[in-house]
């Protein structure tokens, strides 16, 4: 079914905005989402209007607060069940606990409950990242056929973030096809050094969702992450029913 090409267009210049972390001159902005310049003027202008972006003194865009309480209440669907869930990871595991959605192209971050320790791993709920450098990204892919994964990867790349990141496509192809061989997947230390991640993927549900754990690389070995994927497959099935109903 065809789009609208402007409400494609406005929502490529905010994913653009916030993924640059900060703000945007207009012809970054245009640039990153494939919108021509002249355009692009007149849907910011009109954001801008709205709330929803803001134009600095030095003329850079930024995101609005008109999108705080849009963002609020897309977060508050995740409702108790996955508050539970998540929660119900910390107490058993105690480390942090994670709800990510593949998301297009890339990976968000819509819910999180904080581990019990003074050292714990923080990830802003709406964050965005690239999924090949993710345990959840890794696992959600995994669900995909491979022409599609390359696909993605043409569009995004695969940016090094640290020494351990996996840059090139087959060897990210190979890692897949581990993941649907054991039905989780592991970051070690390939989107931050010294963190390491493990995740599932939540079944039966309509958007693609993964549950994971975060912990300091030392506190999550692989006799930990073995501990872990149990409770992470209880917790997906609980988000499964409950985001079913």
């Amino acid at each position: 079914m065809p789009g609208v090409q402007s409400v494609e267009r406005a929502f490529a210049l905010l994913t653009t905005i916030a993924e640059s972390g900060g703000s945007l001159p207009i012809n970054e902005a245009a640039a990153g989402a494939g919108v021509p310049l002249a355009t692009a003027h007149r849907i910011l202008g009109t954001l801008v209007a709205t709330g929803h972006v803001r134009r600095d003194a030095d003329r850079r865009y930024a995101l609005g607060f008109g999108l705080v309480p849009l963002g609020t209440a897309a977060g508050s669907t995740a409702g108790l069940g996955a508050e539970h869930a998540l929660a119900g990871l910390v107490d058993a595991l105690g480390e942090t606990a994670n709800l990510a959605l593949l998301d297009g192209d890339r990976i968000a971050y819509v819910a999180q409950a904080p581990g019990r320790h003074r050292m714990r791993m923080f990830t802003e709920v709406g964050r965005r990242v690239h999924p090949h450098c993710t345990a959840v990204g890794k696992v959600l892919l995994a669900r995909r056929e491979n022409d599609e994964v390359r696909d993605l990867l043409a569009r995004t790349g695969l940016p090094r973030m640290t020494p351990q990141t996996i840059t090139s496509t087959e060897d990210f192809l190979a890692a897949l096809r581990t993941v649907r061989e054991t039905s989780y997947a592991v970051d070690s230390e390939e989107q931050e050094v010294g963190v390491r991640c493990v995740a599932v993927a939540v079944p039966d549900v309509a958007l693609p969702l993964a549950v994971s754990v975060s912990a300091p690389a030392a506190r999550l070995d692989d006799e930990q992450v073995a501990r872990a994927v149990p409770h992470l497959v209880r917790a997906a099935d609980v988000l499964s029913r409950d985001l079913d109903r």
